[in-house]
């Protein structure tokens, strides 16, 4: 693979986590319970440094990086999350499950991509980064911990 193809398969990495990110900021908005808001907010944060780290290797490879923007798949995700959120926490944690089964697959077929060295252990980190994400959505969605939650235990948005 040459430097360019590396540059479009990792351009198109770094769309996927700011549609993701912008999905995660939709969700934040509808979810009040305290443990649960603080793992998706560093969820957030994951896709958003896997922006930066993808970055830094497209300039090193000498390509130019893609704008900080949402394309239209990154509009319709957003747009669904945040229909799916006016229902509370557990339709965001619904459709953040949804997003995540999407980077997970995509990040899956990045794994198979014939990679430099240094390029493929950043994508595996960020492929694992993504696989804790649903793991735990999908256990906080049948553990259902907001059904229980103390008043102490919600935040205010």
């Amino acid at each position: 693979m040459n430097n360019q193809e590396i540059v479009n398969k990792l351009s198109k990495l770094i769309q996927l986590d700011i549609d993701a990110s912008e999905a995660y900021k939709q969700a934040l908005q509808k979810i009040d319970h305290m443990a649960i808001h603080t793992s998706i907010c560093q969820f957030r944060e994951d896709h958003l440094r896997h922006i930066d780290n993808l970055s830094a290797i497209i300039q090193e490879l000498g390509g130019k990086v893609p704008d900080y923007k949402q394309d239209l798949k990154g509009y319709l995700i957003e747009g669904f999350t945040a229909l799916r959120s006016v229902t509370g926490t557990e339709g965001a944690l619904k459709a953040m499950q949804g997003n995540e089964k999407l980077t997970n697959r995509v990040y899956k077929e990045a794994t198979s991509l014939d990679l430099p060295v240094h390029v493929m252990q950043l994508v595996q980190q960020n492929y694992a980064d993504e696989q804790r994400h649903l793991r735990y959505i999908e256990q906080v969605l049948e553990t259902k911990p907001w059904a229980t939650k103390r008043r102490s235990e919600s935040i205010s948005l």
